[in-house]
């Protein structure tokens, strides 16, 4: 089986599908991956055949924090026209074309060439629910405890924006395609049976009158490089420290500082990754290691908390580590991880992004550090499923082997 596995965002939504190829290619298929060029290398040194769709996401992910919706749209619709000959030239040869979250010229692309398509989620309030309201581009969000004729509104309305940004780019690239019109975009790109790549016990389904929903558990890429020996040698000299990364969301100028105070008001160390917001030291003192991309599953279970933006692969992560979470969301879906990780008992969400402070996280991380949240996240660590991309693979030889 040859599978195409798309995805048009930044590390969170390509690592995923990276671990679904490799586990792909240990069970003798070939997988190629399209992806936005500023993983294109990391992708291939898994040893993963890639190819690039514009735009690089490092550009793109500062920017959607700072237009509009208008703008976002814009920008995503002009990205359309270079997705429909990526995907295209990508898929050619393929049996089975997998989208990783949402993206507009994927399913076209497989209805085109005649091949099969799944749309994958990485969280449950990507899928429309009545238990939850839609997740908004861009760093705004809705309440997450609403009514469910509330969130049934809100979905609708968002299916009616989606068209309005979208539907006459995607219909004209179809017809050039010869290619039909389609009445609705999300309806169109999630299909009436998409998977759901996150843990049943962290982020299950919720019940969709309009969908079947497959979950599978969370894709998980298993790094075979040991920490670097810098930052075993800081883990080992010390007490367990606090984490702080906020992966491919973009940092405000006194973020790191803001941090650091917070660790050492209560006595902690600190380590810090950089991701490509570019957090800076403060300082040259001992107390604080600023780090690269570094393979969560080997740094995570060695750190007192954990403080993220909410990513769905991050708070994955957390997670099956055990520790404490305190998230402070960005935009998009980590409302939701925030919102979820509080209901679990296993963390908290912080404070916004623009009102990070040294006291605000201080206070932040007491909360999340206490013993009950502590003990919540030991517990719900033994129960969170390795095997999603495993289980995934099954179903595709089954369905499309």
């Amino acid at each position: 089986m040859n599978v195409l596995l798309c995805a048009i965002g930044t590390r969170g939504d390509v690592q995923p599908i990276l671990a679904l190829a490799v586990e792909l290619k240990s069970r003798g298929h070939q997988a190629r991956l399209c992806v936005a060029p500023d993983y294109k290398e990391w992708v291939e040194s898994f040893g993963v055949d890639c190819s690039s769709i514009w735009p690089d996401t490092q550009v793109t992910s500062k920017r959607a924090m700072e237009l509009s919706v208008e703008q976002l749209g814009q920008l995503a619709a002009q990205s359309v026209h270079f997705e429909f000959p990526a995907v295209t030239k990508a898929a050619c040869g393929c049996d089975v074309i997998i989208a990783g979250g949402p993206q507009l010229a994927t399913r076209s692309v497989a209805e085109a060439l005649e091949i099969p398509y799944v749309f994958a989620a990485y969280c449950p309030a990507v899928l429309p629910s009545r238990d939850h309201p839609p997740p908004l581009i861009g760093a705004r969000h809705h309440p997450q405890l609403l009514p469910a004729n509330g969130s049934g509104t809100l979905w609708e309305e968002d299916e009616q924006t989606w068209n309005g940004l979208f539907s006459a780019v995607v219909n004209e690239e179809r017809a050039r395609a010869g290619l039909p019109p389609i009445e609705s975009v999300q309806r169109h790109m999630f299909t009436d049976n998409p998977w759901l790549a996150a843990d049943a016990d962290l982020a299950p389904a919720a019940p969709s009158a309009k969908m079947h929903i497959f979950q599978t558990g969370a894709w998980l890429l298993i790094n075979p490089e040991p920490l670097p020996e810098y930052v075993d040698d800081f883990l080992a000299d010390g007490e367990p420290p606090v984490y702080f990364g906020f992966g491919s969301m973009p940092a405000l100028e006194d973020t790191s500082q803001g941090m650091i105070e917070a660790a050492r008001a209560l006595g902690l160390r600190s380590i810090v990754a950089r991701g490509q917001g570019g957090l800076r030291p403060i300082d040259a003192d001992s107390d604080c290691l600023f780090i690269g991309d570094t393979a969560h599953e080997r740094l995570l279970p060695r750190v007192a908390a954990i403080v993220h933006h909410g990513g769905a692969g991050t708070t994955t992560a957390a997670a099956m580590a055990g520790k404490p979470q305190l998230i402070v969301p960005h935009m998009y879906d980590q409302y939701y991880w925030a919102h979820r990780v509080e209901q679990l008992g296993i963390g908290i969400a912080g404070p916004s992004r623009k009102e990070l402070s040294g006291p605000s996280i201080t206070a932040a991380l007491q909360e999340c550090m206490g013993e009950g949240i502590t003990l919540r996240a030991e517990t719900l660590a033994t129960r969170v499923r390795r095997h999603g991309a495993q289980l995934a693979v099954e179903r595709l030889t089954e369905e499309f082997g």
